[in-house]
């Protein structure tokens, strides 16, 4: 074996230990559920937050599903914050016009300033017990609001968040890759708090509510993030579950996954003093995370480069199969014909949006406004 070979693998095994260190104490815990000692009978006011630009096309399908939610719509109020330059906010308006309930707070923005100021300001007008944030173009499940008031019955508990149960538009990518996240969340939760919360359903406890960065890329795993800094937990629950659309194309899932891994990595960065702080959030979950959002990535980047350059010493142009089997499994994962194996390319494709996230905003790249993704959008209609 030839000394780049050997280093190749050395570089594969020690990317690999925190990996398999996170699936002995998986095994060893067995962690099942939320964590939170829920209270079902709990039964809190809501503010609902929902953030629009130009959802004209879908907007009215997720006002139906946020009324047909499993809970007393008279607790309810539904606050919109608005950037469209469509119809978006008068068929908000037509919507509601002849309804008592949910009550509606249309907030409309002069200009886009991104969605990280725009969720600020519709927080700081919620004026409910619990406030849940989610997205346009996603579904939530009927019960969704009882589980998450259930889980911040929790005194403990201030912030929860939920699954992606179907993959609008059948990415298996997505899919395979949701699963494993779900797996490392509920870890995560039952060893302390988890570190990411998703966009299309996050519920907190509004009293723990504090702004987030206006240019923030993640704003709501940063909100949670604060919370926890704060001294509250946030934690993931499999039960509160929801529907969002997602690519399996190579190629176009990058527009998806890149910006968020941008969020992501930036703040880990901007809250690195929270390492080895917070109890096992500190010192077991945020650097589990630092390990498979910033350093594993560039690690998988070098095994790559070094096996390939090793092949092509020990076999000369032969060695070009190493880079063409791997542009192979890439092809084969993106069009969701990878069967038992598209687990493992979901993370591998994880890896290559968090490595060109971390090249982007080594470049300086990034702002808080979103792209609408028309073929997205369809799939959610």
């Amino acid at each position: 074996m030839n000394r780049l070979a050997k280093a190749a693998a050395v570089v594969v095994a020690v990317a690999a230990l925190p990996y398999l260190a996170f699936l002995a104490l998986y095994g060893l815990l067995r962690p099942e559920g939320s964590p939170a000692h829920k209270d079902e009978t709990a039964e809190p006011t809501v503010s609902i937050v929902l953030p629009t630009f130009n959802e004209a096309g879908i907007v009215e399908k997720k006002l139906d599903d946020l009324l047909a939610l499993d809970y007393p719509m008279g607790k309810v109020e539904l606050v919109v914050v608005d950037s469209s330059d469509d119809e978006t906010p008068d068929l908000i308006r037509e919507y509601f016009a002849d309804r008592e309930h949910p009550d509606l707070n249309l907030i409309r923005e002069e200009e886009r300033r991104g969605l990280a100021p725009a969720l600020n300001d519709a927080y700081a007008a919620a004026d409910n017990e619990m406030v849940v944030k989610t997205d346009c173009d996603s579904l939530v499940a009927e019960d969704a609001l009882r589980v998450a008031a259930a889980n911040l019955a929790d005194p403990d508990v201030a912030a929860v968040t939920g699954t992606n149960a179907e993959v609008l538009g059948g990415s298996e990518v997505e899919t395979g890759y949701r699963g494993v996240q779900g797996h490392v969340q509920t870890l995560e939760s039952h060893l302390d708090s988890t570190l990411i919360f998703h966009g299309p359903f996050s519920a907190f406890e509004n009293d723990a509510i504090v702004p987030v960065d206006p240019n923030s890329l993640a704003d709501d795993t940063e909100l949670a993030l604060r919370i926890r800094r704060n001294g509250s937990r946030v934690v993931f629950d499999p039960e509160i579950r929801y529907s969002e659309a997602s690519h399996s194309d190579f190629r176009k899932r990058r527009l998806q996954k890149d910006r968020r891994g941008m969020g992501l990595i930036r703040l880990l960065l901007q809250h690195r003093d929270m390492l080895g702080r917070y109890g096992n959030y500190g010192r077991l979950v945020l650097p589990f995370n630092w390990w498979f959002m910033v350093v594993s990535p560039w690690l998988l980047a070098l095994a790559v480069g070094l096996a390939t350059g090793a092949a092509v010493v020990a076999a000369g142009p032969l060695g070009l199969a190493v880079p063409a089997g791997l542009g192979a499994f890439v092809w084969l994962g993106g069009r969701d014909r990878l069967g038992p194996l598209q687990a493992v390319y979901s993370v591998f494709d994880a890896q290559v949006s968090l490595l060109r996230a971390s090249v982007a905003l080594l470049r300086g790249e990034g702002d808080g406004t979103w792209e609408v993704d028309q073929e997205l959008r369809e799939a959610f209609e």
